[in-house]
């Protein structure tokens, strides 16, 4: 099936609404400062996972496509592309005088070393590489025209090649300066670039007057690293934050926000999904009567009403409802702490029994959902304990290391709103996110649903794998919560991303 075609026949200003491809006026002077709760620590695509990274990152790179808030896909870098060998090759057409931030050009080669970097021992270190191992190999035809080939189709690669691991870097600075000095130094293609970094403070950016679509109206963005709730709120109340991003919003502040007549919440659905995650491998945990005695003990639908607000639905499997993959017909576990204590019964649990629960410190609203989960979880006769840890500890050290406690927070963007990018990295042996458990019948399913190119029946191996992880109780499904904004009402033109993935070169500020 031939792509181009459908790209040609769209409207310049309908395919490129999101990216601002027309010729824009020079930027007006304007300074925006966002409130980002975590310092990814280093700003190579190929070096992170985190949404935070996204939500900053969206504006010093490009991808060759580019996904907007409505979620669809549109040229980026590349103009137009088309699939051939009937998906194993995929032809793109790229983008003619484009420049890296340090003058350096734009081309096919940029794209190659971008990817073969990814796909190489640089990209090994890292948690991007397994999204894009469908590639094959680059193949430069000329100056503005590469060629992917694949070694299996993959349905999901043009939504990944909008983010994270395939943003494009430029060769020659990365082979001058080194990955270590990149990593704090990031150059790209896109709307915004550098001017200074200051590790768990913030960055600083400004505007790129020659980028491709033409420039930002902002000349100035700044990005805080405040990773305590109630002092990025406190923040934007005084005028020094402009923009909250989630999911930093406690949501017993949303009153307060909202009855400051500069504030508002801004909300849209998300695709961030929120669980507790087991140790399958040793502890009580490791039996699956236990993993479901402790899903059946915990009300979530009234931790949704008392301490969300609503602003959250219950969830049966690690996805929303934006997800490809989502199984409407499946409910989540009911509440029935009496067979919950009837499991526990059948496991040789005694009362009294001891999990510990592992968090990240800084999510004040989830801090308080797992003080919730640790009540209900005594009423059937298990003592949790809470232990936090700053963020990037949990996610770099203590769940990809296997040292977590029997149960621990795993909060997941889902960000190609396809469920495969979730599973795979939760389910299948030797991934990051899948530190204990080795299962040969779900890591079949999982790899042979990325061969397959027809959805519908790649959407029912989705749904089989969803209705699989539920059946063993892999985690304790809480719920998906809507992305909440905090915002500045100076602000103009600001479109809420379900991501948090914010591309920002329409907006201003007055």
């Amino acid at each position: 099936m031939k792509l181009k075609a459908l790209f040609t026949a769209l409207t310049v200003g309908t395919a490129l609404t999101a990216v601002a491809l027309s010729s824009a006026p020079a930027f007006a002077a304007g300074k925006m400062t966002v409130s980002s709760p975590q310092d990814p620590g280093s700003w190579d695509p190929i070096d992170t996972f985190l949404v935070n990274w996204s939500s900053v990152a969206t504006n010093i790179y490009d991808g060759l496509v580019y996904r907007g808030p409505d979620l669809k896909i549109v040229p980026a870098l590349a103009t137009s592309w088309e699939e051939l060998d009937e998906g194993k090759r995929i032809r793109f057409n790229l983008r003619e005088n484009v420049k890296f931030h340090n003058g350096e050009p734009f081309n096919a080669e940029a794209v190659k070393f971008t990817f073969e970097r990814l796909l190489g021992d640089e990209g090994a270190k890292g948690p991007q590489r397994s999204n894009y191992v469908a590639i094959e190999k680059i193949e430069v035809i000329d100056d503005k025209t590469v060629d992917f080939h694949l070694k299996a189709t993959d349905p999901v690669l043009m939504t990944k090649l909008a983010g994270y691991g395939a943003m494009i870097v430029p060769p020659k600075y990365i082979q001058e300066k080194g990955d270590d000095f990149f990593n704090a130094n990031p150059v790209g293609t896109g709307p915004f670039k550098l001017v200074s970094y200051k590790p768990k403070v913030g960055i600083q950016l400004e505007a790129f007057a020659d980028h491709w679509g033409g420039a930002p109206k902002l000349s100035e963005l700044e990005y805080r690293f405040i990773t305590e709730p109630s002092t990025a709120v406190a923040e934007l109340q005084a005028g020094r934050v402009d923009l909250v991003i989630p999911p930093t919003i406690p949501i017993g502040m949303i009153q307060t926000i909202e009855a400051d007549p500069k504030l508002a919440i801004v909300t849209t659905a998300g695709p961030t999904v929120y669980s507790l995650r087991y140790n399958t491998r040793t502890g009580i945990t490791a039996d699956e009567r236990v993993r479901k005695a402790l899903i059946l003990g915990v009300d979530r639908d009234t931790i949704i009403k008392s301490i969300l607000g609503g602003q959250a639905e219950p969830i049966a499997s690690l996805q929303g409802a934006l997800s490809f993959g989502y199984d409407a017909d499946m409910k989540p576990l009911p509440y029935d702490p009496e067979g919950a204590k009837k499991l526990l019964a059948e496991a040789g649990v005694k009362p009294g029994a001891a999990v510990q629960i592992d968090i990240r410190g800084n999510d004040a609203t989830f801090n308080e959902v797992v003080q919730a989960v640790s009540s209900y979880l005594q009423i059937i006769g298990v003592n949790a304990t809470i232990k936090p840890y700053e963020t990037n500890v949990l996610l770099n050290d203590i769940i990809p290391q296997g040292k977590t406690g029997a149960m621990f927070q795993q909060s997941w963007g889902g960000w190609t709103f396809d469920y495969d990018n979730t599973a795979y990295s939760m389910y299948h042996v030797g991934e990051k996110w899948n530190p204990y458990d080795d299962d040969a019948k779900m890591n079949e399913l999982l790899e042979s649903q990325r061969a397959i190119t027809d959805r519908a029946k790649r959407e029912e191996i989705l749904k089989e794998i969803a209705k699989y992880a539920a059946d063993r109780a892999l985690e304790m499904p809480l719920y998906n919560l809507k992305a909440i904004y905090g915002i500045n009402k100076r602000v103009k033109n600001f479109v809420p991303a379900p991501d948090s993935r914010l591309r920002l070169t329409e907006v201003s500020v007055d």
